[in-house]
């Protein structure tokens, strides 16, 4: 009998998959996943013992669509996480969990965090 073939995780899946061993959400306390693309960024507020979406952000968000944001890419991540975190407090959620889902916890992903911050979220 052959053996199955490996296959090699890339490093970005391996830190996400690490990350998300740790980091789990629940309807008191959300986990705040980011994705990150090359052109556009977006988050969600996950509930994992449901399996549920409460509430997702994206850049192309018709929220987002018409606003005039300064600072490029991290403006749009720093708007996002105020978004997000308006979106939770309208849920009556003011503490998360944080996901960076593999990235690391700087530029546009720093920029999100600081912005869910301002809006009022704790982690």
């Amino acid at each position: 009998m052959k053996h199955p073939k490996k296959v090699k995780m890339s490093g970005w899946k391996k830190r996400a998959v690490r990350v998300r061993k740790r980091v789990r959400g629940t309807e008191d306390r959300p986990r705040l996943s980011v994705k990150r693309s090359l052109k556009h960024i977006s988050a969600q507020l996950i509930d994992d013992d449901n399996s549920i979406s409460l509430a997702g952000v994206s850049s192309v968000s018709p929220e987002l669509r018409d606003k005039k944001v300064e600072g490029a890419k991290i403006g749009v991540a720093k708007e996002i996480g105020k978004l997000i975190a308006a979106k939770a407090k309208e849920k009556g959620i003011s503490s998360v969990v944080f996901d960076r889902g593999g990235y690391l916890y700087h530029g546009r992903v720093k920029a999100l965090a600081e912005g869910a911050r301002e809006g009022g979220l704790k982690f």
